[in-house]
């Protein structure tokens, strides 16, 4: 296991172990690549403990580890009070205000994040920034309607990014298409200082259905190590 694996690891190890409590019934799983460490310690959890509990996922990614570990899933239309939610980011700031949306399934995440009593964050070192933008240089995820793109691109051009573009698929030709069918702009802003004033400039946009800024959400969030230390942040 490379070092930025073992960094993800501790981080996600841990704050498995400090926040998914027995008594916890509901409990809500990000996408990423460290969340499949997450889920490698849910599953190491008592087994009877997680035969009490649903498990609600945020992707077809998260849903299908969860499915071939045997827990039970569910979704928050049935489930919409989560006890914790713990997902990755693509970067947090010191305020744990974050960017999410790298793996195209903010807007699920976004729900399920806010359904839950506690956000928890994990990431390894490289995605703990002052201020966003810092280590991200890929821009803002925004998820918009299909046939909106080109509109919502001007307006994403008239806020400041300059270089937003519609997010391509590598193994298919065209964009990409979110598991919800729609498309992504990702759309750079350079340093963001005010990603709450961002988030909501970008939400009025019509055609725009999801923005990859959490905003306010988060309680604590934790970073691994090269050094295989973790860093704890709390607001």
């Amino acid at each position: 296991m490379s070092l930025i694996e073992q960094a993800k690891q501790k981080a996600a190890f841990q704050a498995v172990d400090e926040h998914v409590l027995p008594h916890h019934r509901v409990i809500g799983v990000g996408s990423g690549s460290t969340v499949v460490h997450v889920v490698t310690r849910l599953l190491q959890r008592d087994p009877a403990l997680n035969a009490k509990t649903v498990f609600v996922p945020t992707s077809f990614q998260s849903r299908g580890l969860l499915l071939d570990g045997g827990l039970t899933v569910g979704d928050v239309e049935q489930y919409p009070d989560i006890d914790v939610t713990i997902d990755g980011a693509d970067e947090c700031d010191s305020d744990l205000n974050a960017i999410k949306g790298g793996g195209a399934a903010h807007l699920q995440e976004k729900i399920v994040a806010e359904a839950a009593k506690k956000f928890v964050i994990v990431a390894d070192y490289r995605k703990d920034s002052k201020v966003l933008g810092e280590q991200w240089k890929h821009g803002v995820p925004v998820e918009v309607v299909p046939f909106a793109w080109t509109a919502v691109m001007k307006k994403l051009q008239a806020l400041g990014s300059k270089d937003a573009k519609l997010r391509m698929a590598m193994k298919k030709a065209g964009p990409i298409v979110t598991d919800n069918g729609n498309f992504l702009i990702d759309a750079p802003f350079g340093l963001i200082h005010e990603p709450a004033k961002l988030l909501k400039d970008i939400k009025l946009i019509t055609g725009v259905v999801e923005v990859g800024l959490f905003c306010d959400m988060a309680e604590i969030a934790y970073f691994g190590c090269e050094d295989g230390s973790v860093i704890i942040r709390t607001k």
